[in-house]
């Protein structure tokens, strides 16, 4: 077996246990947040390693997967609204609200640097892979904001509300955003191929 599937296996693994931490602990809890967003980060870890091991036609996965994102921006919608109405976030103890915070900016400062080193990259399987930890890091994010506006005075019920709301439509938008970038292959947000 070669490197690049020893690291495929890797991650999905990894992935599969994140997303069914989320997946039983949204179960447990009664979170639709917490299930939906194991189900999505499910979804991102089979799909980027879908994404790492085809060899061919990495246009047409490309295109699926830019679907793909469109439509997951469309739930993730719902979810959004259903959190700001029933399940406003999680409260955590400070050590795990830092462990919480690490992750998600190891996320997205990873993203970010896949971004700039790959910046002029023409491959369909870097542009993709790109876009979807784009999306998966931007989750995130919102998640860890969720739960550290609960977890830590000073706040308003209303200020909560409205900051979930506006942080909730732009991941959404951006999210959004990655997919129609895949499908359209246009500079949307980053630089990507040329036919």
């Amino acid at each position: 077996m070669n490197k690049i599937p020893k690291i495929a296996f890797a991650s999905l693994a990894f992935n599969l246990i994140f997303s069914a931490y989320h997946i039983v602990m949204g179960v447990i809890t009664f979170s639709w947040w917490l299930f939906t967003l194991g189900i999505y980060y499910f979804i991102l870890g089979t799909v980027r390693f879908v994404v790492i091991c085809v060899k061919k036609r990495e246009h047409i996965l490309t295109r699926i997967t830019g679907w793909m994102l469109i439509a997951l921006s469309l739930p993730l919608v719902g979810t959004v609204i259903l959190s700001l109405v029933r399940d406003r976030g999680q409260k955590f103890h400070m050590i795990v609200m830092i462990a919480i915070a690490t992750y998600a900016f190891t996320k997205i400062t990873l993203a970010t640097i896949k971004l700039i080193k790959s910046r002029h990259s023409k491959s369909p399987k870097t542009v993709t892979l790109r876009n979807i930890s784009f999306a998966d890091a931007f989750v995130s994010i919102f998640s860890l904001q969720r739960s550290m506006l609960v977890s830590f005075e000073g706040m308003t019920q209303d200020g909560i509300l409205i900051m979930n709301a506006l942080t909730g439509a732009g991941v959404c938008i951006i999210v959004f955003l990655l997919g129609l970038n895949l499908v359209k292959k246009k500079k949307f947000l980053f630089k990507t191929l040329d036919k």
